[in-house]
């Protein structure tokens, strides 16, 4: 990228606007607001009763792929995060592109799991069917705040996202003690056996329980606006995972004390709503419905701040089609409408489990291709350890294949719709590419 590049990428944005602090309550707004709230049923669901463990290998996971994110992020800190990324490992072709759209496309996916799981809950609140269209209805109501949000600024955001945090992990918290508390701290629970537990679901439920940690990549798209990036940026990544890695598994360990995996599974969509009653009582329910709303509020705000950024930087950088279909002001607000829009859609249109298992799928192929980059191209220049490289591409393609194998078997039309979608992807950009040479490496 020339300089001029630069400064139209990031002229948008205002350096400094983010603190450590800041960009931690983001990431973790975003990894939350879907990994615990959404993804606990759907784990359980696959793993069976030794569901908990599965966040805890997921977190080993997580810290191997985590390595390049932290290594790329101290080296070339911007507001394009994965897109520089992979436009330093790639060149500026048909790879950088079509590697940054999968990002892209499995962060939309995420708001719309994350609105969707917004919906759920509150719909716990009142007598409404749980296949009712109120949900949808609601979520998309969120994503239109998130957006009118988003168009107020960065400090707004940072300071929204923030306040929100601090409610969302003390909640949280208070909700996994209460839980092991009620149950006396027990951690043999008589529904924790490994009878009901298959090694192909086990791993494939770490796919999915990847996709609660993966909000971590969101803070590499504000590198440009964070305070010292070079240091703070991987500070901010390694912080947020650490702060996850102990809520998930408190939380697991309280829903499997308080509830059957039976009774997990049914309520898979609201498994924390249903643990809440024995440890809450009548107040339970309101609980942990107040808390949801206020942690899906903050994980689809900070993921729209971050993924419309991307986009943007994208539309800079020249590898992905423009039109401002006649709408006033910057790129930045033209990204953050397509972004909604987009959400808004897969919300109406999807329902949870397959909007999970979509973004599982087009986060782990493209973070395969992170890594091969790091490890093909840019490893020398940026110090970065080949062995662990080669563990982060090992262990996501060991992850990967389980659960295509679990969704072939048990939900084959996700394969079709994901494979549709990155052939779409590649095709799309070779087309776009092709009419603009002078940018293709």
């Amino acid at each position: 990228m020339n300089g001029h590049e630069q400064h139209n990428a990031s002229s948008a944005y205002t350096k400094n606007s983010l603190t450590l602090i800041g960009a931690v309550s983001m990431g973790t707004g975003v990894m939350i607001g879907a990994g615990i709230l959404a993804l606990t049923g759907q784990i359980a669901e696959l793993a069976g009763s030794l569901f908990p463990l599965a966040f805890l290998a997921a977190a080993v996971v997580t810290a191997f792929s985590a390595y390049s994110y932290v290594k790329l992020s101290n080296a070339y800190p911007s507001a394009g995060g994965i897109a520089i990324f992979l436009q330093k490992a790639y060149g500026k072709g048909l790879m950088t592109a079509a590697g940054a759209l999968l990002m892209y496309f499995s962060m939309v996916i995420n708001q719309s799991l994350v609105a969707k799981t917004f919906g759920t809950y509150t719909i716990q609140l009142f007598n409404v069917d749980s296949a009712s269209w109120v949900i949808s209805v609601l979520a998309v109501g969120l994503l239109l705040f998130a957006f009118l949000l988003n168009l107020s600024g960065n400090k707004m955001v940072g300071f929204f996202s923030l306040v929100m945090a601090f409610i969302k992990i003390g909640g949280i918290l208070l909700f996994a003690i209460g839980g092991l508390w009620v149950a006396d701290i027990s951690f043999q629970s008589t529904s924790i056996t490994p009878t009901d537990t298959t090694l192909s679901g086990f791993i494939a439920a770490m796919a999915l329980a990847i996709l609660a940690y993966k909000g971590f990549t969101t803070i590499t798209n504000s590198g440009s606006e964070i305070v010292d990036p070079h240091k703070n940026v991987g500070r901010a990544i390694i912080i947020s995972i650490i702060i996850c890695v102990i809520i998930y598994i408190l939380v697991a360990l309280a829903v499997s004390a308080n509830l059957s995996l039976e009774e997990i599974i049914t309520a898979k969509d609201y498994a924390l709503a249903e643990a809440a009653k024995p440890v809450f009582g009548e107040y339970g329910l309101w609980f942990t419905v107040i808390l949801a709303i206020v942690a899906t509020t903050s994980g689809v705000i900070a993921s729209v701040f971050a993924v419309s950024r991307m986009l943007a930087m994208l539309t800079d950088m020249k590898l992905v089609p423009h039109s401002h279909f006649r709408m006033p002001g910057t790129i930045q607000n033209h990204t953050l409408v397509y972004t909604i829009v987009l959400a808004m859609f897969l919300t109406i249109f999807f329902d949870l489990s397959r909007i999970a298992s979509l973004g599982a799928i087009f986060y782990l192929c493209m973070d395969i291709a992170i890594h091969w980059g790091v490890l093909r191209y840019l490893r020398k220049e940026i110090d970065a350890h080949a062995g662990i490289l080669i563990t982060a591409i090992i262990f996501d393609i060991i992850v990967l294949t389980a659960f295509i194998k679990i969704k072939l078997e048990t939900d084959i039309m996700v394969i079709y719709v994901a494979i549709i979608g990155i052939v779409l992807i590649f095709i799309g950009e070779k087309f776009f590419l092709s009419r603009n040479k002078k940018y293709i490496q």
